[in-house]
């Protein structure tokens, strides 16, 4: 390997390692946020040695699996059945898990991410209203296909957890949804396919 392509990768693993202690320890799951604040850290100003979003999620997985192992499953487990109670609660909106609940790199300081899917995105607030629930309202860019958009979000306060609902249509629910135009689909998980998985994991739990 050449030496100049040998300093860059290592100083995309250095990047990745140091993001994902960011977003272990600051509770940060913004991807490029944690990899600019990693590489500020590194004194390091080269964009073009970031890594993907994809070799920081491994370094997270293994930085979690070494310290906070024990400590980071049990959060899991437990935002998962926040998580399932509220789309349960919200069924009528279809929801969708997304985010690290779902890819299992949530820890203590982790906000749940729904997808929910209605043509009337005033009946969300009104059904939050109703149960008293908390919310500020927002706006986030969203790959739709491949058509950007603005998608309403709803930052919930449970108290214990944040929550953050982005609303879609419900023909954006046969779309691919992706957060930039050459990023991957998001990966969901409904209220069906989240019981498997928590009831999954329950058992391995237990086998181990």
């Amino acid at each position: 390997m050449p030496p100049g392509k040998a300093r860059q990768q290592n100083l995309r693993l250095q990047i990745a390692a140091a993001a994902a202690r960011i977003m272990a320890e600051d509770g940060i799951d913004d991807f490029a946020l944690a990899k600019r604040k990693a590489a500020r850290q590194l004194g390091l100003d080269d964009a073009h040695s970031l890594p993907r979003n994809e070799e920081v999620e491994e370094q997270l997985h293994a930085y979690q699996a070494l310290y906070q192992d024990e400590d980071q499953v049990q959060c899991l487990a437990e935002l998962r059945e926040i998580a399932l109670e509220l789309m349960q609660e919200l069924a009528e909106f279809r929801p969708y898990l997304i985010g690290p609940v779902l890819k299992g790199t949530a820890g203590r300081h982790s906000d749940i991410d729904l997808q929910l899917f209605t043509d009337d995105p005033k009946a969300v607030e009104f059904h939050l209203i109703n149960q008293k629930i908390r919310y500020e309202a927002s706006e986030k860019r969203r790959f739709t296909g491949d058509q950007a958009r603005a998608v309403s979000v709803l930052k919930v306060d449970l108290g214990a957890v944040m929550v953050n609902l982005s609303i879609f249509t419900l023909n954006d629910e046969r779309s691919t949804i992706k957060t930039s135009a050459v990023g991957k689909p998001i990966d969901r998980a409904g209220i069906s396919a989240l019981a498997r998985l928590i009831e999954d994991e329950a058992e391995v739990e237990d086998d181990a």
